[in-house]
């Protein structure tokens, strides 16, 4: 089959590789029949994800048909078409059963590898490196899911691929990132990156009751889709003073919750982020957190700040004492997919929301690698890219 390869930092080929087979009795093999390319997946593409190997398939943002089904899969069968979602859980772990999906104990082989690094292990992830499981990923004709009866979203209605493709991953991802601060009827809500994550942050905001939304980006039809798609007030931070205008929108106080969807590759101006590029540039610290300062300093006293960007290692300059002193609480980790999904496809089916409203670029998979330069460049106002077989 064909499928995406990371060879090395902005090198990746689509290549002719295996078939992939069943291996457990709980596994299934899928025919991707889309499969998007993820902010997350820039961060593999820049060489930041320590325990990638040359010739990993990439993509963890996939869904399609059915082909087989090992011999104890019991809630899925060939010809079902499915949507995947990013992180692979057991279901009947301690931490699948307190539905926190994403820290499942038992779906990451190489454990030993992540508890290294973060002193525990999150759950396995496709196409995410091998400390994340060294699953092949879904930008391919073909993935092999184990643990198949738990980790499928079956889709039974006529609802396209593009509508349904992102409960797997982004739109769980930004809905989870304001669920869990309690939105409250009257809270004002600023969201670092206007990004797909972003977006869809801004959009689970409103629909959760949020009063106002704040968008807070550099490039243009970014601004403008949230404007446009999400009601959101645009800040362009290369021209304005963030957590100033943030004051005057609050009477001084600062948002209610704010919302890092950036991450580790966060852009900035000033002393500041050039110490963090340089670091990050020579290998001293993986993340670039300026954004997430940004957040802490202007949530207001009390407030919560959110992190569903990806971070990978440890970051410089936190300000903890301000977090301290204001009495904020942070909420971050891994999408918990499993508990959010199936809602989300229910507000889909209501026309609640059409997700698709974030696809900009559609490919075939052979023009993955166009795509991902694309992408990682903001070339030709890209906001989000989906690769078909």
């Amino acid at each position: 089959m064909k499928a995406l390869r990371y060879h090395g930092a902005r090198d990746v080929r689509v290549e002719t590789v295996p078939d992939p087979q069943l291996s457990e009795p709980r596994d299934m093999i899928v025919k991707v029949t889309a499969c998007a390319i993820c902010g997350s997946d820039l961060h593999l593409y820049e060489g930041l994800i320590p325990t990638l190997q040359k010739g990993d398939v990439l993509g963890h943002e996939f869904m399609g048909e059915v082909v087989e089904v090992g011999r104890e899969v019991r809630d899925v069968k060939p010809g079902d078409r499915v949507v995947v979602p990013f992180n692979i859980s057991c279901g009947d772990c301690y931490f699948c059963k307190r539905q926190l999906w994403s820290l499942c104990d038992r779906s990451n082989p190489n454990a030993a590898l992540a508890t290294k690094q973060f002193g525990a292990a999150p759950a396995g992830l496709f196409g995410y490196s091998h400390m994340f499981g060294g699953y092949p990923g879904g930008q391919a004709e073909y993935v092999r899911v184990p643990f198949a009866d738990v980790n499928h979203f079956k889709i039974e209605s006529d609802l396209g691929d593009e509508q349904v493709l992102f409960i797997g991953d982004i739109f769980a991802t930004g809905f989870m990132a304001v669920d869990v601060c309690g939105v409250q009827p009257g809270d004002l809500v600023a969201v670092w990156g206007a990004g797909p994550v972003g977006l869809f942050a801004m959009k689970s905001a409103k629909m959760l009751g949020a009063e106002r939304v704040v968008a807070i980006d550099r490039f243009p039809e970014r601004l403008e889709l949230a404007r446009a798609q999400c009601g959101a007030v645009p800040i362009d931070y290369e021209k304005s003073d963030v957590i100033e205008v943030l004051k005057e929108m609050t009477s001084g106080r600062g948002p209610d919750i704010c919302v890092d969807a950036v991450g580790m590759e966060a852009h900035g101006h000033g002393l500041e982020f050039w110490y963090d590029r340089v670091k990050q540039a020579v290998g001293l610290q993986p993340d670039r957190p300026t954004a997430l300062r940004q957040a802490v300093m202007a949530c207001r006293k009390g407030g919560t700040v959110s992190v569903p960007g990806v971070y990978g290692g440890p970051i410089d300059h936190f300000p903890f004492g301000a977090a301290f002193n204001k009495g904020l609480t942070l909420k971050m980790g891994q999408t918990h997919t499993h508990r959010y999904a199936p809602a989300l496809l229910q507000r889909i089916a209501a026309r609640e929301i059409d997700p698709s409203f974030i696809v900009t670029h559609r490919l075939h998979l052979e023009e993955a690698p166009k795509g991902y330069d694309i992408f990682q460049h903001k070339k030709e106002a890209c906001i989000k890219v989906v690769l078909r077989p």
